[in-house]
Formats: structure tokens, C-alpha cells, sequence
């Protein structure tokens, strides 16, 4: 059906006698010229512009446990790294089976839902009354006893804040427990580490997105998930790096007096230059903390009071 053809329908309908809704005439009238498809995803818009012909399947083995999952090839395409083992002359891409044995099944299941709906649960959705971003089953639960200080940090309330027990602000877990480490991290984290691997720079900007609405995260999970970031992450990529740092500032009154925190830094340097040697990042941490507050309360003292 040519575009003509389809411009014509739209005015053939227009000129009926029927009185139409006229959002619903301009919307039937994008569809059959194709603006539509310009609203969509970025992901859902390439798969529209694919041809309606049936894309091979791929069969693909996850984690140690050789879990399968099956996936279309024009999908799994859409990140760089299939595509370059299924267009390219790689072991296994003629029989369309790919092995990830050092990938999470968990973590996979989130980047094939985002390569077929543009996101991966829990969904980021928009709150119209509140003029804000949430995310989706974001329900409130009742806390449950922390083994070390938890941080509420969100843009909606301009900050962090530090608690022992505080209310959890979501019913959908935040962490994915990793058998390779035997560590449970943020779950958004290891999702923007593996965008990373595959070349998805919008999935890496939704799960960092995603990450700044958690809150009541304890700090040994920040900690852990900030190293693996570090580790899995290349340095020209200062994104999400930078969010743990700014993180960390923000509520350095509950990291100052972490155990947590005390301990993984005296660790550093340790294996090099001895046994107590790591202290110094902690004591220097703790430092620059107070002269931070210090400065903060200077700046205070000097502004004038208003009632």
C-alpha cells in the first residue's frame, strides 16, 4: 500500500457524513502515514521498522547452570555485542546458539525484556498528580532490622538521610544476589554493568535513573555495589561512579560512623604495605568530612537569620 493509497483512506473517512472524534481522526491519520511509529521507544521503533517477516530464533545458555532462553536474532541485534557475534563469522552464530556462562539469568532476563519493551521491571513510570517518576508496585512495606545503617537517598527529597531502621519505600527487591561473588548489590548496578557490556547506552541511562529513586539501602550493599561498578565499569565512564560519590557526601554523617565503611577502607593497602596501613583512608575520609561541616557551618554562622 503506497503512501498515496494511505492519505487518501484517511481523507475518504474525514469526508463521511458521521461526526468524528477529532483526536481520534488525527490519530488514525498518523497511523496510516507512519508518524506514529515516531512516538514509539527507540527500541520499539527499530523492531516496527523491521520487516514483518519471522526473525530466527536464538537459543542462548545463561550462568553456570546453562540455563536456556530464546530470543529473536533482529532483537537480539539491536545491542552491539549479538549483533557482532550473529552477523559476524563467530563459533556457534550459524547454529544461532550463544553461550554466556559468566552472566546472571536474573540480569539476562532484565536486558532481553528491555531489548522487547524498552524497559525491564519494575517499570519506570509517571505520576501525574505529583509531577514525579516512580517506579512501578513502588508500595510502602514495613521496615525490617538492619544489620548496619540505612540510607533513604532520592531527588524527591532533595538529599540523603541516614536511619537504623528506616521504612523501606518499595515493594520491589533492589538487589540481586550474584553467585560469581556470593554478594547481593543493587540490581539496578549490575543492570547498567551489563548494558555496558553489551553496548546499550539507553538501558545504562534507565538503570541509573532507576537507581536514584532507591532508598533504605544499608551501607554494606551501597559499598559492595559500589566497587563492583567500579570494577565493571570502564574509567572514561564516570556516570554512575560519580553517582556513588555524590552519594556518599551527601550522607557522610552515616558512612563516618559506618563499621562497614571503617572496614573496607582499612583493608586498602593492607596486602601491600602491611597490616594497619589501610587506616589512613579512613582517617583521612573522616577528616575531610569534618573540615567539610566545618566549612558548611562557617558558611551558616555568616548568613543572616531571617524569622
Amino acid at each position: 500500500m503506497d503512501s498515496q493509497h494511505r492519505v487518501d483512506k484517511a481523507a475518504r473517512l474525514m469526508r463521511k457524513g458521521s461526526v468524528r472524534d477529532p483526536q481520534k481522526v488525527s490519530k488514525l491519520q498518523r497511523s496510516l502515514t507512519g508518524e506514529e511509529t515516531s512516538r514509539l521507544h527507540p527500541v520499539q521503533a527499530r523492531l516496527s521498522d523491521k520487516s514483518l517477516a519471522p526473525s530466527p530464533i536464538v537459543t542462548l545458555t545463561v550462568g553456570a547452570e546453562a540455563r536456556l532462553f530464546a530470543a529473536h536474532e533482529d532483537v537480539l541485534c539491536q545491542a552491539p555485542f549479538f549483533e557482532k557475534i550473529l552477523r559476524g563469522n563467530y563459533l556457534g552464530a550459524q547454529s544461532k546458539r550463544i553461550a554466556l556462562p559468566d552472566e546472571d539469568p536474573e540480569v539476562f532476563s532484565a536486558i532481553l525484556e528491555y531489548l522487547y519493551k524498552g524497559d525491564y521491571y519494575p517499570r519506570l513510570l509517571h505520576n501525574k498528580h505529583r509531577n514525579s517518576w516512580e517506579l512501578e508496585d513502588s508500595l510502602p512495606r514495613r521496615a525490617t532490622p538492619q544489620n548496619s545503617p540505612t540510607i533513604n537517598d532520592s531527588p524527591n527529597i532533595g538529599g540523603g538521610r541516614a536511619g537504623q531502621t528506616p521504612q523501606t519505600p518499595s515493594a520491589v527487591e533492589a538487589t540481586v544476589y550474584l553467585s560469581s561473588i556470593g554478594q547481593h548489590l543493587l540490581r539496578d548496578t549490575v543492570i547498567y554493568c551489563a548494558a555496558e557490556r553489551y553496548g546499550l547506552e539507553e538501558l545504562k541511562k534507565l538503570a541509573l535513573r532507576k537507581q536514584g529513586l532507591q532508598s533504605g539501602i544499608d551501607v554494606g550493599t551501597i559499598l559492595r555495589s559500589a566497587q563492583y561498578c567500579y570494577a565493571h565499569t570502564p574509567d572514561s565512564d564516570s556516570r554512575l561512579r560519580a553517582h556513588y560519590l555524590a552519594l556518599i557526601i551527601r550522607c557522610r554523617k552515616t558512612f563516618k560512623r559506618s563499621g562497614t565503611m571503617q572496614a573496607e577502607m582499612e583493608k586498602s593497602g593492607s596486602d601491600v604495605y602491611g597490616e594497619g596501613s589501610g587506616k589512613l583512608f579512613f582517617d583521612l575520609f573522616v577528616a575531610m568530612c569534618n573540615h567539610l561541616d566545618d566549612v558548611i557551618e562557617a558558611s551558616n554562622a555568616r548568613t543572616p537569620k531571617t524569622i
